[in-house]
């Protein structure tokens, strides 16, 4: 389309630019002709640039007696009045030439009793000293006159100027009610520049291979289209918080190379009706204009709730239209091409079924927590900025983080750095490493907190029966350290290495349940008295044996049947109370069974258990290792500890062996680091 406007084209030269119209010097112009009208012309322009005095009204009398008073203005609510001389008395009274005085001299006279007032002035003019008089209530020239006259309207002015900038955006190129349908996403045209490729995703080898075949798609459409193939409209990442999946989508961007649109699911929600699916269609006439192109929703549960199946709930019918929109416009009578939606969730039990079928999302890709490869992948990638010390032993930072997603990885690195800055240190060791976990984990050390000798002695004795059992069980994780010292609300705590089962059998969930009883165990054989230090430990023990019974179908009476029932409005339960009361007694038999293997563990083993309480009441903070020189080599090898082994027997991935979009995103990313240098 050619453009007609001769100072917008420029061709042939740079034309001169017309100035922008801007509705302030409209504004402007008004509020001065007010002024103006006020001041000068809006009133009788009396004394306008004329000299007054003041007077006696006695001496008023005198000038209205002889004749010098041409009229006089009563102002009765001031109790004040003007007399404007006569031109040809004007030396008489002010001692000056006519000239001087301007148009209209007064004399300002201060009096007491109107009536009288009025009573002299009409003998007066009936004598034929005053020609006439007149009244007002105030200065019609004066600011105060301008106010009342004018104020209303300059504030109804105002006021409308006010709503007019909200409503239009102000300026700022956002919202108000004119743009209230407007999406909101935020558009990065050429998605390469947020500089984010799949080197920069560590781990989540198998997600970034899911979206791989996207890339090649926007990237190279022709080879699937002549097969006949079709472009995924969509793909879902589902995982929990902080595993990348937002980072994911943006690596997806920058190595496709396309524009790239970034929204929240709550961007879609607002208190207007209809502005929701405005939003949606807009966003999606957007991206067609830009395709092929990427749209990014994260936290799509925001507008992708499930629909209320019952009108009585009280659905929010605002929400569900902006989900018919977008089920509309991904997979409605128009074609998107060159359109792919990614979302993000945490909450995918959430979404509403017509949103998760194919042809809308049609992969779903789940980013899962890294396990102990990735997280040293992830380490590695968030040393890079840190000034480490060499002697700093990735595989076993891994080791220590299990169950930490890559942004809570992210936060040891950072904190590590913190504290060592704290200590006045040049570089980043492994203990700042360690301390950063542990105030991640447990929460901040309170050293102010004051304990008796016999309050740590018997905290000392509870985590030792934790150790003691975890170290003879043959399933229960293995132990990394145990401390004494007060963190966040727990007063000590026993640190594992959490085996990364792919299932659990009923054996490894027993193990565990009996290495959490022995805390209390320890204190009942021990001490001869319980405390309520082990509230976590019975409830962790509870939901276990819980899960166990009602849900794994792994006790005697309850064999083989599960009772869990995921639906949403559901105020039953789906079993009867006979069957209630047998899933309590089994719980019940089954954590006694495993609090009377505790004691009997840690009866046949007190000796080790009262050295290692004795440790660590002076230690406060034991290792493996120390709990090793009493007890002797655990007898078992940890899973964890076989796929060490089984790892450090592998030589790393090299490049030759990648995929192609791997190769070329290494091959990118180092021409832009030497292009960067140079």
């Amino acid at each position: 389309m050619s453009n007609n406007n001769p100072y917008d084209n420029k061709q042939g030269g740079e034309q001169p630019k017309m100035p922008r119209f801007n509705m302030n010097w409209i504004y402007i112009i008004m509020l001065a002709g007010l002024a103006f009208l006020a001041f000068s012309g809006g009133g009788e322009a009396l004394g306008a640039g004329s000299i007054s005095q003041e007077a006696t009204y006695t001496k008023f009398k005198e000038y209205v007696n002889k004749g010098y008073a041409e009229r006089v203005v009563i102002n009765t609510s001031e109790r004040t009045l003007k007399m404007y001389v006569k031109s040809a008395n004007v030396r008489d009274v002010f001692r000056m030439k006519a000239k001087d005085v301007g148009s209209n001299p007064y004399v300002n006279v201060s009096f007491g009793s109107v009536d009288k007032v009025e009573d002299y002035l009409l003998a007066a003019q009936k004598a034929g000293k005053l020609k006439d008089y007149d009244y007002e209530n105030k200065d019609n020239n004066g600011l105060m006159t301008f106010l009342f006259n004018f104020g209303p309207l300059i504030l109804l002015i105002g006021v409308w100027i006010f709503f007019m900038r909200k409503w239009s955006g102000g300026g700022s190129g956002g919202g108000g009610v004119f743009n209230v349908g407007k999406s909101k996403a935020k558009l990065y045209e050429k998605a390469g520049e947020l500089g984010i490729t799949f080197k920069d995703v560590a781990g989540q080898e198998g997600a970034k291979q899911e979206v791989q075949e996207i890339v090649e798609f926007l990237k190279n459409p022709q080879r699937y289209t002549d097969l006949g193939g079709k472009i995924p409209k969509g793909a879902l990442l589902i995982g929990p918080p902080g595993t990348g999946k937002t980072l994911l989508a943006k690596a997806v961007a920058g190595e496709a190379g396309v524009p790239f649109f970034s929204m929240s699911g709550s961007d879609f929600v607002e208190m207007f009706v209809g502005v929701g699916a405005s939003r949606v269609r807009d966003v999606f006439r957007q991206a067609k204009e830009k395709a092929p192109c990427i749209i990014f929703i994260d936290e799509i549960d925001a507008v992708g709730r499930a629909r209320s199946k019952n009108p009585s709930m009280g659905g929010n019918d605002e929400r569900e239209n902006t989900l018919n929109a977008l089920l509309t416009e991904m997979d409605g009578f128009g074609t998107n091409s060159g359109v792919i939606v990614l979302a993000a969730t945490n909450r995918v039990d959430m979404l509403d079924k017509a949103l998760l079928r194919a042809g809308r999302f049609d992969r779903q890709i789940h980013v899962d927590l890294p396990d102990l490869a990735e997280r040293k992948a992830i380490f590695n990638v968030h040393l890079k900025p840190i000034k480490k010390d060499d002697s700093l032993d990735v595989d076993f930072l891994a080791r220590q983080t299990p169950g930490f997603s890559g942004a809570d990885i992210a936060n040891v690195c950072n904190e590590a750095a913190l504290i060592a800055a704290r200590h006045n240190s040049d570089h980043v060791g492994k203990q700042d490493f360690l301390n950063a976990v542990d105030r991640i984990i447990g929460g901040l050390e309170k050293k102010t907190k004051v304990m008796t000798a016999d309050e740590k002695r018997a905290i000392a004795i509870h985590e030792a029966g934790h150790a003691t059992i975890s170290w003879f069980c043959r399933y229960a994780n293995p132990l990394i350290k145990v401390t004494i010292v007060p963190r966040g609300q727990a007063l000590g705590a026993a640190w594992y290495l959490p085996e990364e089962r792919v299932i659990t059998t009923k054996e490894e969930m027993l193990d565990e349940m009996c290495s959490l009883l022995g805390g209390r165990a320890a204190e009942e054989l021990f001490i001869g008295q319980v405390s309520t230090g082990a509230m976590n430990d019975l409830e962790r023990a509870t939901k276990s044996a819980y899960g166990m019974v009602a849900y794994a179908g792994m006790s005697d009476r309850l064999p083989n049947i599960c009772y869990y029932n995921n639906q949403e409005y559901q105020f039953q339960r789906p079993y009867s109370e006979t069957t209630a009361k047998v899933m309590d007694d089994e719980v019940l038999k089954m954590i006694g069974e495993q609090y009377d293997r505790a004691k009997q563990l840690l009866t046949d083993h007190a000796e080790g258990h009262r050295q290692l309480a004795e440790l660590l009441f002076q230690k406060e903070v034991i290792f493996a290792e120390d709990v090793e020189k009493i007890f002797g080599k655990r007898p078992w090898v940890s899973r964890s500890q076989e796929i060490i082994e089984a790892n450090a027997e592998q030589d790393e991935p090299k490049l030759e062996d990648m995929p192609d979009v791997v190769k070329e995103a290494q091959a990118e990313h180092e021409r832009n680091m030497a292009e960067k240098e140079k």
